[in-house]
């Protein structure tokens, strides 16, 4: 059994729609296999989608950046290409397919290229500065070199 019931969570939670995004998409699970792909660490902040086009022109192929999601999308053409041409056996697919990658707010597409069969989209972390870690010195003052003040406390006995 896969499915679970996020209402009561739903309810009650303002501005988590990407992780309900994320939740979803991950329980549904990945119907096809279809095209293989790689995804590379290339550098600390960079990374490297690689997907096997095998068959596919760069004018067949449609790379989308919207939301946080990646979309790939590839359309076969090959009307004009099949006339005349009879196969006895046709082992490398060319068939349509999208694929989606979810993507966290701070990676952004900086390029994609096509290169013997291989699709590779090339994709960056970029930190906004107030989102940086920052170091906060510590200086021996309390709130800006004031010193709490201390409040008297009345005791019962002595508001009689």
């Amino acid at each position: 059994m896969r499915a679970f019931d996020f209402a009561p969570l739903l309810r009650t939670s303002i501005g988590f729609e990407n992780l309900n995004r994320l939740v979803d998409f991950a329980t549904r699970g990945e119907g096809e296999a279809y095209p293989p792909y790689n995804i590379e660490k290339v550098s600390d902040d960079a990374y490297r989608i690689s997907m096997a086009t095998a068959g596919f022109r760069r004018d067949e192929l449609d790379i989308t950046a919207q939301d946080n999601v990646l979309i790939v999308t590839g359309r076969a053409l090959d009307a004009a290409e099949g006339e005349g041409r009879e196969f006895l056996h046709r082992g490398i697919a060319k068939r349509a397919f999208e694929r989606r990658f979810q993507l966290a707010d701070t990676i952004k597409v900086t390029g994609a290229s096509y290169n013997d069969g291989l699709l590779d989209i090339q994709l960056v972390r970029e930190v906004p500065e107030h989102k940086k870690p920052r170091t906060i010195q510590i200086d021996g003052q309390i709130n800006g070199g004031i010193q709490p003040q201390a409040i008297g406390a009345v005791s019962d006995r002595q508001a009689a």
